[in-house]
This record gives C-alpha cells, sequence and structure tokens, in this order.
C-alpha cells in the first residue's frame, strides 16, 4: 500500500513531476499528459457510480461493481504509465484485466437491443455520465498512443484502454433499458433536409 504523510511537497512548484522511478520530467510531458487523462477519466466514472450504487436495481449494483473494478484498474493504468517500460520490477496492466474487460463487454452485449444508428449521449443519469467517461479516456488513449509514438509502453495498457472506452460505450447502454431508451442520431433531422 502507499502511506501517503503529506499532501503538499512543493517539488513541482517549478512545473515538473516525478516518475515512479524518481526520474524529473516536465508536467506537460508525454506521460504526465497520459496519466492524468486516466486520472480525469477515473473522476468521472466516481461521478457515474453516484447513479448506480445507491440502487437496489440488481444491473445497477452489478455496474457500480464493475465500475469499482475498472477504478482500481484505472489506478495501476496510471503506475503503468508513471514507469517507464526499462524500469523492472513494475506495476503493470496484465492481459488477465483485458480479458476480463472483454468477458464483461460480451455477457453485457448479448442482452442489448441492435444498433441502428449512433447513439447520442445520454439517456440516464449514469449513462450520461459513462459516455462522458468513455470520451475522457479515449482522450487518454490518444494521449498515450502519442508516447507510444516515442517510448515503449506496455502493449496490455494500450489493449485496456481501448477496451475501455468499449466497455463503456457498452454499459452505458445497457443501463439505457439494455439500449431501448438510448437516444438516438438522426442525421439531417434539423437542417431541413428531410
Amino acid at each position: 500500500m502507499v502511506k501517503l504523510n503529506k499532501i503538499y511537497t512543493r517539488t513541482g512548484d517549478g512545473g515538473d513531476t516525478s516518475l515512479v522511478n524518481g526520474m524529473r520530467v516536465s508536467k506537460h510531458a508525454r506521460r504526465p499528459s497520459a496519466f492524468g487523462e486516466v486520472d480525469e477519466a477515473n473522476s468521472v466514472i466516481g461521478l457515474a457510480r453516484l447513479h448506480c450504487g445507491a440502487s437496489a436495481d440488481a444491473a445497477m449494483q452489478e455496474a457500480d461493481a464493475m465500475l469499482g473494478r475498472i477504478q482500481n484498474d484505472l489506478f495501476d493504468l496510471g503506475a503503468d504509465i508513471a514507469t517507464p517500460e526499462t524500469d523492472q520490477p513494475a506495476l503493470r496492466i496484465t492481459e488477465i484485466q483485458v480479458q476480463r474487460l472483454e468477458d464483461e463487454i460480451d455477457m453485457m452485449n448479448a442482452d442489448l437491443q441492435p444498433l441502428n444508428s449512433f447513439i447520442l449521449p445520454g439517456g440516464s443519469n449514469a449513462s450520461a455520465w459513462l459516455h462522458l467517461a468513455r470520451t475522457v479516456v479515449r482522450r487518454a488513449e490518444r494521449h498515450m498512443t502519442e508516447l507510444s509514438a516515442e517510448e515503449v509502453v506496455n502493449v496490455p495498457a494500450m489493449q485496456y484502454v481501448n477496451r475501455l472506452s468499449d466497455h463503456l460505450f457498452v454499459l452505458a447502454r445497457r443501463l439505457n433499458e439494455n439500449g431501448k431508451t438510448d437516444v438516438l442520431w438522426r442525421p439531417g433531422q434539423n437542417s431541413g433536409q428531410n
């Protein structure tokens, strides 16, 4: 476990931060940018959970449990990104975590209404927050791919973030009554072309 005795350290006042190995880098360098986006995604997922955990509905409780596991994984992912690949041993995202996401996606997707249109973010409160989390995860993925163009990034970490956005999309649909209350895109609806 991590022990934090002091929250502020003043070590970042000059615009740099420490990676897990102690190396100092600019706060706007690719690694801190990527793990910062992961942290933001984790925060948005926390907001989505506010609409799941207090519910007596079994699907909402299951969603809350999945999101709790994902939040823990996102701390692992942040640690993974904050540790250059040359440093061993290190906490890394594993294929087991990627496979769990895939298994959950398959399980949820089996009961969803077929997709006949793109979906607008919205529906239930939890779904709206999950759609926002999905877009933040996609941004984190873009930052991670930028990092991977310059440095080695753990392959399962890249796979995890890619699957996670799919997972959040499917879960958002599930919490919209298995897709029945999804908000559908109506191409050209307001353009006068229909």
